[in-house]
């Protein structure tokens, strides 16, 4: 339980439990009755409650849970109440009639008080809760304890796993990434080589000398050999005329 949500008797007397005080003591929890309030105004401690609830009857132990640790952090730095809240409660009365009465009278009732107070216009809701005792409810808080931190441990081991996957892929991209540079700087230098190679084994063309005779072109060629092949009716005629002259 959080002390802050905790209202005991105002006179606490330790003593060494004798069996007579325990067979009291287990016959006023079983007399003692327990109601549940699911709202509690805003602001409202458990003093607060107590002080109210016990113009109804005697009161035993008065219990209100705090609000959700994000809520209050939000609330805090943007509002101006510092004070914390709470949202639900329980109240235990000695006598279990007295706790039934109460929650049948006061449920969906005005809590009411002074004009111009602040709870003035706030609602009850609250019930009864039959064959429910007080160590019932420090068993489930307890047991609610328990479960918020193992899923806490199984949250952060979580997140101590993703960091660390996190900051395994970096590591293995920085790596790869130096690879990469020097394969690029390796096959650089390994490029202007082979050019340079090649330059030097490549045949260069022999200039040609002066005097030496220039090729035709295969034009002129078929040109001329067309021109020297005679035709043969050139050559009938050119026979007619010799023949004519002698």
């Amino acid at each position: 339980m959080e002390p802050s949500g905790f209202a005991g008797p105002s006179e606490k007397v330790v003593k060494p439990l004798t069996p007579e005080a325990l067979a009291a003591y287990k016959a006023a929890q079983e007399r003692a009755g327990v109601i549940y309030i699911s709202r509690i105004p805003p602001g409202m401690q458990p003093a607060k409650v107590r002080h109210l609830m016990s113009a109804y009857g005697e009161v035993g132990r008065v219990y209100l849970q705090q609000e959700d640790p994000k809520r209050a952090y939000l609330r805090r730095k943007y509002t101006s109440t510092k004070k914390p809240h709470f949202t639900e409660g329980w109240v235990e009365f000695k006598d279990k009639r007295v706790a039934r009465s109460v929650a049948e009278m006061l449920n969906a009732q005005p809590i009411g008080g002074k004009k111009g107070s602040r709870w003035r216009d706030d609602v009850w809701t609250m019930k009864y809760l039959p064959k429910f005792k007080w160590h019932m409810l420090t068993e489930q808080i307890a047991h609610e304890a328990a479960v918020r931190q193992a899923q806490l441990r199984v949250e952060l081991s979580q997140s101590r796993k993703e960091q660390r996957e996190y900051l395994k892929n970096v590591e293995l991209a920085r790596v790869l990434d130096k690879r990469a540079e020097r394969k690029r700087k390796i096959s650089g230098d390994t490029g202007e080589g082979t050019k340079e190679d090649e330059s030097e084994t490549r045949p260069q063309k022999v200039a040609k000398q002066d005097g030496a005779p220039a090729k035709t072109p295969i034009k002129e060629k078929r040109k001329k050999s067309k021109a020297a092949v005679p035709r043969p009716e050139a050559e009938n005629q050119l026979d007619s005329v010799l023949s004519s002259i002698f």
